[in-house]
């Protein structure tokens, strides 16, 4: 298969090319990326001179561009998006173009050239908090932020190419994931950075946040296996079922790293900050996919490769991002 994957410099975008190409051995991947402050070729390293890897820079909300470098692909995977609400709060107008325009642009390629698959990856905040039991593929759509706004309006608009022109899409929403190579502004890598270096851990509000956490690598496998079997015009949960408090996410990284919980900061909690996030995955599961990295272990995984990598991560933790983590906790 040749996929165009966009996005493919971040963080779960690059552990998708990497599982791709070492599951399936005659797949080709062009990787569409504009190299913004969380795009990192680095993170792909090892595949640069792979000759099924080709790596080329630009925006997906360049048309021209779109067409040329997906001419002749069987897939477009679509990892392309802003994605940190705390940015998305100050900058949304960057959110929108990226997370809804781009996704029409894609569209638009993907008909223009009848590519036979689109597969729009998404995320668990586009149905908004949830209170009670976890939403399913028909749940409403209930975004509160202008990340997650964004993401709900590029997954419609997909999704209203595939009802009018029937252009091939499917769409996954997964919830929270974690795992090596992640930009260090999410909270597992910013505390673990943060804890490594003996520096505050800044624990929005109460810390009471629940969030669905799923390995990075178990979310591939089944971006994957929707890529190959997913039925068209279907949206596919992914979550990981396991539920953990901030607060507690937090504890457990100290003790894995051996730091006091004095290192907990509390800071002032993000406007409209959701109480909870929850997925029922149980249609992905029909399709014959499980989760196969139980959390703690995965965490434990995760917390050793950050310190053992210090030289990917500390040339991140200077210069913009030293400055944007300044401003945006000063306040607090």
């Amino acid at each position: 298969m040749r996929l165009l994957v966009t996005g493919g410099a971040g963080f779960i975008g690059s552990n998708f090319i990497r599982h791709v190409l070492a599951e399936h051995p005659d797949d080709t991947v062009v990787n569409l990326d504009k190299l913004t402050y969380a795009g990192n070729r680095a993170n792909l390293a090892d595949l640069e001179g792979d000759p099924r890897y080709t790596f080329v820079r630009g925006d997906i909300c360049d048309g021209g561009l779109v067409r040329e470098v997906a001419r002749g692909v069987d897939a477009v995977v679509s990892f392309a998006a802003e994605s940190h609400v705390d940015r998305s709060l100050l900058e949304p107008d960057a959110f929108l173009k990226t997370n809804t325009y781009g996704v029409y642009v894609l569209a638009e390629a993907v008909r223009e050239l009848r590519i036979p698959r689109l597969v729009q990856v998404s995320t668990d905040e586009v149905y908004g908090p949830i209170a009670d039991g976890a939403a399913t593929e028909e749940s409403p759509l209930r975004p509160t932020n202008p990340y997650s706004a964004a993401k709900a309006g590029g997954d419609l608009l997909a999704l209203a190419y595939w009802r009018t022109h029937r252009v091939p899409v499917v769409v996954t929403r997964s919830s929270n994931n974690f795992g090596p190579y992640q930009y260090p502004e999410k909270v597992i890598p910013l505390f673990v950075t943060n804890a490594l270096d003996d520096r505050p851990l800044p624990l929005y509000g109460d810390g009471r946040q629940v969030r669905d956490w799923i390995y990075v690598l178990d979310n591939c496998t089944a971006l994957d296996l929707v890529l190959r079997k997913g039925e068209t015009g279907e949206v596919y949960n992914v979550g990981g079922s396991h539920e953990v408090e901030n607060l507690a996410l937090t504890r457990e990284i100290l003790r894995l790293l051996g730091k006091p919980e004095t290192l907990i900061q509390p800071v002032t909690d993000r406007p409209g900050h959701d109480r909870r996030y929850a997925l029922d995955s149980s249609k992905v599961a029909r399709l014959g996919w499980a989760p196969r990295h139980p959390f703690a272990a995965a965490l434990e995984a995760t917390v050793r490769w950050y310190r053992e990598h210090e030289a990917w991560w500390r040339p991140i933790k200077s210069g913009e991002f030293r400055a944007y983590y300044e401003q945006q906790y000063a306040r607090r």
